[in-house]
C-alpha cells in the first residue's frame, strides 16, 4: 500500500436493517466503499431534545479511502431517514497488507 493513500472505517446507524441495506448498496454500487459490515439489533440510549431515548437501531461499518470520506459523508446523509445521523471517520493505523490493498483496488475509480 502507498504511505499517501489512508484508509479509514466509518461507523453509522439506521433506524432499520432495511435502510442500512439500501444505503450500503448505493455506496459500492458507485465505489464509494469496498466493503460494508451490518450489524441489527444494537440498542442506543441517548438524549435528544432534552429527552433521554432508548431506541433499537442498525449499525455499519463502512471501509472507505480518507479521500472518498466526506463524498460518503454527504451520501449517506442525503438518503439517511435521521436529520442528525451518526457519521464518524477512524483511522485504520496498520492491517493485513492484501486486505488493505483490496480496499485501495475497489474504491480506486467509480465503476
Amino acid at each position: 500500500m502507498q504511505a499517501n493513500e489512508k484508509l479509514v472505517l466509518i461507523y453509522s446507524t439506521y433506524g432499520s436493517l432495511a435502510e442500512a441495506e439500501r444505503i450500503g448498496e448505493v455506496l459500492i454500487d458507485r465505489g464509494l466503499a469496498a466493503c460494508i459490515n451490518i450489524f441489527p439489533g444494537m440498542t442506543s440510549i441517548y438524549v435528544w431534545e432534552g429527552k433521554r431515548q432508548r431506541e433499537s437501531e442498525t449499525a455499519m461499518l463502512i471501509k472507505t479511502r480518507q479521500a472518498l470520506a466526506a463524498t460518503v459523508i454527504a451520501e449517506v446523509r442525503s438518503l439517511h431517514s435521521y436529520s442528525n445521523p451518526a457519521l464518524l471517520v477512524l483511522p485504520i493505523v496498520h492491517g493485513s497488507p492484501d486486505f488493505l490493498n483490496w480496499i485501495l483496488a475497489q474504491t480506486a475509480a467509480p465503476p
